[in-house]
């Protein structure tokens, strides 16, 4: 994970989206131990003000909810989500939100993080593919929806800052890289401790 989220860091610090990070595209050497994110098909150079994109992109399991509710200005949050994603399916052993259309898989999320509310997901509703008449979830949480037993508190903790309704308030691969460094550390000083 640690040399995905660096990949990811690299790409949005040369301001490249990828828009359509999911495990097919995550190449890994075995012999070396080395990830290489690929397909870079739908990748877009980004600058600010962002300008609109399609939200013809991702594949569906991946994709950000701000995205199927028809939000067109999006960035770096967007590539986040679908790392989320990808940290969720390594722990699980399978996607994680495996929705068979757009809405089934716009209301798994809202089954695991709530319906939106102006609150987490500000201008909600004014997006383009906002509906009052959507089922109100109350939300799971992360833990219940993966299972409290299968998670390290330091990954849900990873987790609960990738993967927030509102795009803004998601970290960035940076961040996330710092917060991979301290998991890696602790575990290691943990693995050391047990020779002295």
């Amino acid at each position: 994970m640690f040399q995905i989220i660096r990949g990811v860091d690299f790409l949005h610090s040369k301001k490249i989206l990828h828009r359509d990070l999911k495990p097919a595209n995550i190449l890994i050497d075995h012999n070396t131990i080395t990830t290489k994110i690929a397909d870079f098909g739908l990748s877009r150079l980004y600058s600010f003000p962002i300008r609109p994109f399609t939200k013809e992109v991702l594949t569906l399991w991946y994709r950000a909810p701000e995205l199927m509710l028809g939000f067109n200005n999006y960035s770096c949050d967007l590539d986040m989500w679908s790392v989320g994603c990808i940290l969720a399916e390594i722990i699980v052993g399978k996607p994680f939100i495996q929705g068979d259309s757009e809405i089934d898989q716009l209301f798994k999320i809202f089954e695991i993080f709530g319906t939106p509310t102006e609150e987490t997901l500000p201008g909600y509703s004014t997006f383009p593919d906002y509906n009052k008449n959507f089922p109100l979830f109350k939300g799971t949480g992360i833990k219940k929806a993966i299972g409290e037993n299968k998670i390290d508190p330091l990954a849900l903790d990873l987790l609960e800052k990738i993967m927030v309704l509102d795009p803004c308030k998601r970290i960035t691969a940076k961040e996330a890289l710092r917060h991979v460094n301290i998991f890696i550390n602790f575990y290691f000083l943990n693995f050391l401790g047990l020779f002295y």
